[in-house]
């Protein structure tokens, strides 16, 4: 395992369990974590409205370089390990995952089902585009081509049905050691969560771990089919590459 400091870009789509990979990162001592660092920017160059955009604006640097340069600067707080909470579909400037050479690049990826309903929860409206899985896709492929070895992709219903071992093989994967602190945090919103915490994070804030597998298939309405369905192609080229326990 290496000693040197590392930054991990963590790419995931939205309603992706990808809080509370956050939350086990971040119950590592060597560890800082960063919350979606470009959501301010993309909903400055976008104009897209959701839930609590201006909030989230003006709490955030919005500046698509400035941003980028303080993902590769210092880890904050003098650690040696920094988890970067990025998504795909946020990346709509000129600044991409090209940015971060140095980054161990990896991918959570959710079934689209999943992903659609949990949206719908939320009353919110969503289109494949607003899930990323597309230039997910494009960014793991990426991701091998700089490192030259395969992209490192994690499936949320793997992590959920075991968590212990997942972990430890996507440890293993960004050459990092395994800490067993990541299998349980505390309750409670953190000062590293976005404003964006109070509606979003309503069921993650009280957990204390990963929640247990659900195995029941969400229904859903018909357009919400056909969003999730436009998606199931990047989804499944994703899944080929998806760790295996070690």
């Amino acid at each position: 395992m290496t000693s040197e400091p590392v930054r991990i870009a963590m790419w995931s789509g939205p309603r992706n369990i990808s809080t509370a990979m956050m939350r086990s990162f971040g119950s590592r001592r060597d560890c800082a974590v960063t919350d979606e660092p470009f959501y301010g920017a993309f909903l400055k160059k976008t104009g897209m409205k959701q839930p609590m955009a201006d909030a989230i604006i003006a709490s955030m640097d919005t500046d698509w370089t400035s941003v980028a340069q303080n993902m590769r600067g210092p880890i904050p707080g003098g650690k040696t390990l920094w988890y970067q909470k990025h998504m795909p579909h946020h990346m709509v400037d000129d600044v991409s995952i090209s940015d971060f050479p140095d980054h161990r690049h990896a991918f959570l990826i959710r079934d689209p089902d999943h992903v659609v309903a949990s949206y719908a929860a939320k009353r919110v409206d969503v289109t494949p585009e607003d899930l990323g899985y597309e230039r997910q896709m494009g960014y793991c492929d990426h991701a091998a081509q700089m490192s030259g070895t395969a992209p490192i992709v994690l499936d949320s219903a793997d992590v959920l049905k075991n968590p212990e071992g997942h972990l430890k093989s996507l440890c293993k994967a960004l050459d990092i050691s395994w800490d067993p602190a990541m299998l349980s945090w505390e309750t409670g919103i953190r000062d590293t969560d976005g404003v964006w915490a109070s509606h979003w994070y309503n069921r993650v804030v009280d957990t204390t771990t990963f929640a247990a597998p659900t195995h029941k298939q969400p229904s859903l309405k018909s357009a919400q089919q056909k969003t999730a369905d436009r998606c199931r192609g990047f989804y499944n080229q994703l899944l080929d590459y998806r760790l295996k326990i070690v």
